[in-house]
């Protein structure tokens, strides 16, 4: 098996794969952390499939840098979910599964309408549980990949303070000057930009897995904000380098595995945090 792994690590692409397998999971458990405390964790859902329905657009104008339209039209999504007013006459979790239903539904319908290739089945299945091959990365898109991932996580770095005030009480943070306006525009952002990356990766169905499990098993055992931050950026990206290595050597489809693998450390970690009470 070690043989078989160090034959397979030989190759470009998938040394591409890790890379960008570790970077998706680094950014998606920093945000991921104040998503569930925000109560938004749902949203990451909702601009997946929002990028589903960009995606399409994009596969049937014969775009070759697909990004040019999914990146804008699932940032434009996540600033009006996340800036919603109380005022509203559509709550956020209702504008949540209207997007996300919607922008499912006229994907699909469009892949349907205007075909890119014979095998439009097999096209859905790959954007929405990520693509069951490696080869699908390209080095263009790993140096992409990596230059929006610094960006993420030097924001975070850089406004780590204000999103942890944001995070727990936007009333007070308001009332002592700081701009909640803006920087939940940068939260909305920033989170688009972490739901295109991981298209490929593990599709758009299950990236939401990414940002929620990785967090809610941090949270099971620390208290910290800040232990809870760095704990489920080391568990999420432990989790998606061993769904990937075991899909490379028992031939299962990538995402569905790390999305497993999560599923299983998040038990374990709730047990964890059970006995230690």
């Amino acid at each position: 098996m070690i043989d078989k792994l160090i034959l397979y690590l030989s190759f470009p692409y998938v040394r591409y794969a890790i890379i960008v397998a570790v970077l998706i999971a680094l950014c998606s458990s920093l945000l991921g952390v104040t998503l569930v405390l925000k109560r938004y964790s749902y949203i990451g859902d909702g601009l997946s499939h929002v990028a589903f329905g960009a995606l399409a657009i994009a596969t049937v104008l014969n775009y070759t840098n697909r990004m040019v339209i999914v990146l804008p039209l699932t940032i434009i999504s996540a600033i009006l979910l996340l800036r919603k007013g109380q005022n509203t006459k559509v709550k956020g979790d209702a504008a949540i599964a209207m997007i996300s239903v919607g922008a499912l539904a006229f994907g699909y319908l469009i892949m349907n309408l205007f075909p890119s290739s014979a095998n439009v089945s097999g096209d859905v299945c790959s954007t929405l549980f990520g693509s069951t091959s490696l080869l699908t990365l390209s080095a263009n898109e790993v140096f992409i990949s990596g230059v929006l991932a610094i960006v993420v996580v030097g924001i975070f770095i850089l406004f780590y303070n204000k999103i942890f005030a944001i995070t727990f009480d936007e009333n007070f943070a308001n009332a002592v000057g700081t701009n909640v306006g803006f920087y939940n525009l940068l939260i909305a952002t920033v989170i688009a930009i972490i739901i295109v990356l991981a298209m490929n990766l593990v599709g758009s169905l299950l990236m939401s897995a990414l940002v929620i499990f990785p967090a809610l098993s941090a949270m099971s055992i620390f208290k910290s904000f800040k232990r809870v931050i760095i704990f489920a950026a080391i568990s999420s990206v432990i989790g998606a380098l061993t769904g990937l290595l075991v899909s490379i050597l028992v031939g299962t489809p990538v995402g569905s595995t790390i999305v497993a693998v999560d599923v299983v450390m998040f038990f374990v970690c709730y047990v964890i945090g059970k006995v230690k009470g």
